[in-house]
């Protein structure tokens, strides 16, 4: 491995560090990293890549750094085309530096477009937390990038993943001073398995389409929130294959560092979100979630560990602390939590969804339960967005089978794949009931069903304020719903008069679940 070794680009950083270079009088900031060093000029960003040269990346010769600046421009350009610019040489004419035009290329840069960088998601959830509605957001940004990436070998991908237990295990071994090697051992060998176990699973997945280019580092501080929609930028360049896996693998890194900094909510959220327009087939990949957490957890141990040995005093031991909390976190991924079935139904305006939306995040291994709604799949099936109003035909009596056989078959697919479910539906007939405690017991899973009781002017006043909603219940819903009678094996009825508070409280108990583990955070390290 060689380190930084950019003397020979010195006179490049102090071209771009000066204000006369882009017409202004105004300081330029410089942020330096150790593959790069960035130059904020105004509302212009320029990127040097450092001529260095590591394992997983080699910037060692003028062409390797202009072919990365492309390379980035490339992967970048379709997820944040308004801060993706150009790939740009430095030249040198008559001894005199410039951006672009003819004369001797002694450098190449990344042009971007400068954003507010006090707007990168890890700095909003810093200041304050993530709202529903971001986290709704950045699922459909990762959505739309998974789905204008290009495919790639499954096999290959399920290869290359494997070679980062390697890896790891070799960095851990070699800092026993940070990471206690009796635990690193065993870390390794339960890493080693649950990818056995997984590895048929990302092999279908493969052939069925889900390995994709994708970002690669996606994390809260690659995305940040320009116009008022996140947008994912500074993907790897550098390798297609570091870059390349399965969609959930990407995502697993921001699902991983959301549990890093105990937002066990928001994570939950963005894994239902991500997940809920996805076909029945889709949910057998939740069988890897664990691994890929696992992975990148114990990535992020070691590059921490990494970045330490450049630092010193107070910096060192607060990046020491990081990578051990990383690998506590990686262990704790692989942790079984035993798959169980929770079904809550209730008429319109009972709060089913305010409860379930409650209790996934505490059910089941991290990040929580697959949250399963019959609104959000009735509306998935007819391929529009959840608060799009359907017409009176999409609640026909066989147009509502149809939606309670897929909830079935998704509950199914997803606790066989080790994952815990909240099914939230109106449940109102015995036959529906039965039929969830079914899907239970074929799978060989925990259930029980929660039956939400309101008075109807209750529901009423619940269903009128609702706003931007997958519910289409109305008043004249409400008023002529019933229920057939509580009597199916499993099943309880749940008082939900009064505040969500106190029907939490309520299900908690009826689930075992201390009260105080409804808060919804993760384990947290930072």
């Amino acid at each position: 491995m060689t380190g930084p070794d950019d003397s020979g680009q010195e006179a490049t950083f102090r071209f771009l560090a000066d204000p006369a270079t882009h017409g202004s009088r105004g300081p330029v900031e410089r942020i330096d990293t150790a593959g790069a060093v960035v130059f904020l000029a105004g509302d212009d960003a320029y990127k040097v890549k450092r001529a260095v040269r590591f394992p997983f990346m080699d910037l060692s010769t003028l062409e390797k750094r202009r072919e990365a600046c492309e390379a980035e421009i490339a992967v970048n350009r379709d997820n944040a085309p308004g801060v993706y610019l150009a790939a740009l040489p430095v030249v040198k004419t008559s001894g005199e530096l410039t951006i672009g035009g003819e004369g001797e290329v002694v450098e190449w840069l990344c042009h971007m477009r400068r954003f507010d960088e006090r707007a990168t998601l890890d700095r909003i959830a810093e200041r304050e937390g993530l709202s529903d509605a971001l986290v709704d957001a950045i699922a459909r940004a990762v959505r739309g990038a998974h789905a204008r990436a290009p495919s790639r070998d499954g096999a290959r991908a399920a290869a290359e993943l494997e070679t980062y237990i390697e890896q790891n295990d070799a960095a851990f071994a070699a800092r026993p001073d940070l990471f206690p090697q009796a635990q690193a051992r065993r870390l390794t060998r339960e890493t080693r398995l649950a990818f056995a176990v997984a590895r048929p699973t990302l092999l279908r997945r493969g052939r069925e389409g889900f390995v994709r280019r994708g970002h690669g580092d996606l994390h809260l501080s690659n995305i940040a929130l320009i116009a008022g929609e996140p947008v994912l930028f500074d993907a790897v360049e550098f390798s297609d294959a570091i870059a390349s896996g399965d969609v959930l693998y990407d995502l697993a890194f921001l699902i991983m560092d959301l549990e890093a900094r105990g937002l066990r909510r928001a994570a939950n959220r963005l894994l239902n979100r991500y997940l809920a327009p996805e076909p029945p087939e889709a949910l057998a990949g939740l069988a890897a979630l664990p691994v890929f957490l696992s992975l990148r957890a114990a990535i992020r141990a070691k590059v921490e560990a990494a970045r330490g040995d450049r630092l010193r005093d107070a910096e060192r031991e607060a990046a020491f602390r990081l990578a051990r909390g990383y690998f506590t976190l990686a262990a704790g991924f692989l942790a079984y939590v035993a798959p169980r079935l929770v079904a809550i139904g209730g008429l319109s305006g009972s709060g089913k969804s305010a409860l379930g939306e409650t209790l996934a995040p505490r059910l089941g291994r991290a990040p929580g339960a697959l949250w399963l709604r019959s609104d959000a799949e009735r509306k998935a099936m007819r391929g529009v967005a959840e608060t799009v109003r359907l017409p009176a035909d999409a609640y026909a009596p066989e147009a509502t089978a149809a939606v309670y056989r897929r909830l079935e078959d998704k509950a199914r697919r997803a606790l066989g794949a080790g994952a815990a479910v909240v099914l939230d539906a109106t449940f109102a007939s015995g036959a529906a009931r039965a039929a969830a405690g079914r899907a239970a017991a074929e799978v060989g899973v925990a259930f029980e069903g929660l039956f939400l009781e309101a008075p109807l002017a209750v529901r009423i006043d619940r269903v009128s304020s609702r706003g931007n909603d997958a519910s289409d219940a109305d008043r004249a819903v409400a008023e002529r719903q019933s229920a057939d009678p509580l009597a199916e094996r499993g099943w309880s009825a749940v008082d939900a008069s009064g505040t969500l508070g106190a029907t939490v409280a309520r299900a908690a108990a009826r689930l075992g679940l201390e009260p105080d583990s409804i808060a919804g955070q993760g384990p947290g390290i930072t």
